[in-house]
């Protein structure tokens, strides 16, 4: 068959229907979308070793022949076992397959074969679980250096790695997108020779040599695309100028001194403000730094010059929370604050849109129910949004629109994920950044310990008397329920003995805590559940809540004082120190427990690294290191592109390099306007499609 970029899946041999539509969940629909399924890692398959020689860590190939014939048996329904003795000159190697099978045919006796996998000694007998394997001399995975692809449910390596191997004839003639100049300047690969062996590379040089071609690639067209962004935001149109006032007039609202870091980025804010030019201001800050008091000073100032503002919040535990604490600071000042969420009655949604029509709310709180339509303002003229990454550009655009004609809004957002500087600068390429770096006094400083599993019973002691204080705690677990199906025997799975919310928080209520109340809290609760079980444990009747990451962005409880993440070694550290910030809100010495099983040495360093410090940018820099952006950033929601193989940590020379370029292609042709820049422009605009308007 021969292959286009073009070619559906479909026509592969193996790929029908149901396999296509788990395909389409990865985004792989042709066989071009297959050369742009960058691996995620290698596997180094390359030696051969005898029985005898095969090390017992890890995953490698050992050459044998079969000594016999596969024996089949069915060991219940759902359950097939294949087991096979291979032989070599040094020893046998006792073969198991689970639900396989088709190994009974494949496997001949006396034929030999090259096996990869992970090599178990028990005694004197060898074994190994569940291997690859080929025919020796007919060799595509064993003996090379193997592609290992994100993959979803029913979709295998193996399988993957097989499709983007038919596919690589497409790379053939690949036409080059990066002008000749900037690929000669900067020593850069072909796009053949790179797609070519980023997949299937012929040894480390070549690896790295595609690797660095289709890095620079990305940060390249990121770059050029940051510039339209910036460009675009010079000529964004004026915004509503609103003229400062004395900061002490706000200042007396607030019950607390300010830190010099919130005063510093009020005045930013208030500059930005009255500048004529719309604010485009990230603010960031760490758990616990007052970020709330910055937005409501952005708030006040734009109740005061006559206009209204809207916060945007992305949970609607978190809208309440806003609303009241706001309500109860501004309402001295006569700043009329209203609240909007999808589960408030249709009455009195109905009666908060007049309002906000007609100028009756000064400052706005809700989640994404502000931006449905129905919603109208009368004069929309500052938008704050509270956790940038769950909030694209396009939400900030689609409540954009809702200020009228000839003004923008200025836009406020707010982070508590701690960014390095170097990568909010790109995440952020339309948003000046401010950073609060000092927390506020008298915020008790959270103890973070690292604590095995044979600590347990000794933890729940702890909670006990915490409780018995009058104290509340977390539970945090990594699994809503557990997936008995998860894994065949043998096999490696992420969801196996992963704590499971619903399981557990039976277990804690009848056996190990049956005097006390145990809530629980996930995702997959309905809105109003959630809400109900968040309420509960704020308002005390809940004494231990057994949650997800869903109490990331949550409510305040001051009375909470401990924190025990389960599985920790499974977050990212940001994520940890986020799920950390959860406690030490109140006057009470707080703890936050880390619970680890993991046998990883690394991974067991980057939990200690934790514990070592509670500076949220120390540990962003330690997680980006450790983990790339696209992990850090979770699911991608900020609105800008995702990098599929630039590590922007690691790639900072690189992306310096990328955006020397740019600058200078931009500098000769501003528009890419010229016949040979047009492929960059198109690429651009491709990248950058979920950016409404970019090239306008």
């Amino acid at each position: 068959m021969a292959v286009t970029r073009d070619t559906p899946l479909t026509d592969f041999p193996g790929v029908g229907e149901a396999r296509a539509k788990k395909l389409e969940k990865l985004g792989l629909s042709k066989a071009g979308d297959l050369l742009a399924w960058y691996p995620r890692d290698y596997e180094d398959r390359r030696k051969v070793y005898s029985i005898q020689d095969a090390p017992a860590e890890g995953r490698v190939c050992v050459s044998a022949v079969a000594a016999e014939h596969p024996r089949l048996s069915r060991i219940r329904k759902g359950l097939e076992l294949v087991q096979v003795k291979v032989v070599d000159h040094t020893a046998a190697l006792h073969l198991t397959f689970f639900n396989q099978g088709y190994v009974e045919r494949a496997i001949r006796a006396g034929e030999e074969y090259i096996f990869y996998g992970a090599v178990e000694v028990q005694g004197r007998r060898r074994t190994m679980v569940n291997p690859i394997f080929e025919r020796a001399g007919k060799q595509s995975f064993t003996g090379c250096i193997m592609p290992v692809y994100r993959l979803t449910a029913g979709i295998s390596n193996h399988l993957l790695a097989s499709l983007a191997r038919q596919a690589l004839p497409c790379a053939e003639g690949m036409p080059e997108t990066l002008p000749q100049h900037i690929r000669q300047a900067h020593r850069l690969a072909a796009a053949e020779f790179a797609v070519k062996n980023i997949h299937f590379p012929e040894d480390e040089g070549a690896l790295d040599l595609a690797r660095r071609r289709l890095a620079f690639e990305e940060l390249f067209y990121l770059a050029v695309g940051l510039s339209f962004l910036k460009d675009r935001r010079d000529r964004a149109g004026t915004g509503v100028s609103i003229p400062p006032r004395p900061k002490e007039e706000f200042l007396s609202l607030l019950p607390f001194v300010p830190t010099g870091a919130q005063s510093r980025v009020m005045d930013e804010v208030a500059s930005d403000m009255a500048s004529g030019r719309p604010m485009n201001r990230l603010v960031q800050g760490d758990v616990g730094s007052g970020k709330t008091a910055v937005a409501a000073c952005a708030g006040w100032l734009c109740a005061r010059g006559g206009h209204q503002g809207a916060l945007m919040a992305p949970t609607e535990v978190l809208a309440e929370q806003h609303y009241r604490s706001l309500s109860q600071l501004l309402a001295p000042a006569g700043v009329r604050v209203g609240l909007l969420t999808g589960s408030m009655k249709a009455a009195e949604k109905k009666k908060t849109r007049t309002a906000l029509a007609e100028g009756e709310i000064d400052f706005v709180v809700g989640t994404h129910a502000l931006i449905s339509e129905g919603v109208a303002f009368r004069s929309l003229a500052l938008i704050v949004a509270d956790e940038q990454h769950r909030f694209g550009v396009a939400q900030r655009a689609a409540l954009a629109a809702k200020s009228g004609e000839g003004t923008v809004p200025h836009v406020l957002v707010m982070s508590a994920t701690p960014i390095p500087r170097t990568l909010a600068l790109i995440i952020y390429g339309d948003l000046d950044v401010s950073v609060i770096d000092q927390l506020p006094p008298g915020r008790t400083p959270i103890s973070t310990y690292v604590v095995r599993e044979d600590k347990r019973q000794r933890m729940y002691g702890f909670v006990r008397k915490q409780v018995r204080e009058g104290r509340q705690a977390y539970i945090i677990c990594p699994a809503v329920e557990e997936n008995p199906d998860a894994a065949l025997p043998g096999e490696e799975s992420p969801a196996l003995n992963l704590k499971a919310v619903k399981t557990y928080a039976e277990t804690l209520q009848k056996e190990v805590f049956p005097d006390l109340r145990v809530g629980i809290l996930h995702g997959k609760m309905k809105p109003r559940e959630k809400e109900a079980a968040m309420a509960a444990f704020a308002g005390g009747e809940t004494q231990v809540l057994v949650a997800t990451t869903v109490v990331e962005v949550g409510v305040d409880v001051p009375n909470a004082s401990i924190i025990i993440i389960e599985n920790a070694d499974r977050f990212g550290l940001s994520q940890l120190h986020q799920l950390r910030g959860r406690v030490g809100r109140g006057k009470h010495q707080s703890h936050c427990v880390l619970i680890t099983g993991t046998r990883s040495l690394e991974a067991m360093e980057r939990l200690h690294t934790l514990a070592s410090t509670t500076d949220g940018f120390k540990i962003s820099e330690e997680d980006l290191k450790a983990r790339g952006p696209g992990d850090f950033f979770g699911n991608r929601q900020h609105g800008l592109p995702q990098m599929k193989l630039a590590d922007l940590a690691g790639d900072m020379r690189l992306f310096s390099e990328a955006q020397e370029a740019a600058r200078s292609l931009l500098e000769q042709d501003p528009q890419l306007s010229a016949p040979e820049n047009r492929p960059v422009w198109e690429r651009v605009r491709r990248l950058f499609a979920d950016t409404p308007d970019i090239f306008n």
